[in-house]
């Protein structure tokens, strides 16, 4: 499941987004994403992708001085949630 935001925390279409918590159990991988193009920002040719538990400062980060009409940042979870152990039983 890929989330798209944007510093104002609307979606393209102009839906707001739920909220993600500021420090979130599972790790995310936050990509800049140049809407003209559909595709990955990169950097001499690497995809600029940012690994995080704290999804909503990476893509601030991502979108500080950027052009939200043409930016956005998606938010994809990475692997499984992390889980609490509940000990043995």
């Amino acid at each position: 499941m890929t989330t798209v935001l944007h510093r104002d925390q609307v979606t393209s279409t102009g839906r707001p987004i739920p909220p993600i918590p500021a420090q979130s159990p599972q790790a995310c991988a936050v990509r800049l994403i140049d809407r003209r193009t559909g595709q990955t920002h990169r950097i001499n040719g690497s995809p600029l992708v940012l690994f995080t538990r704290d999804p909503q400062a990476a893509v601030s980060e991502l979108l500080s001085g950027r052009d939200t009409t043409v930016w956005e940042a998606r938010v994809e979870p990475i692997g499984t949630p992390a889980r609490k152990d509940r000990g043995r039983e």
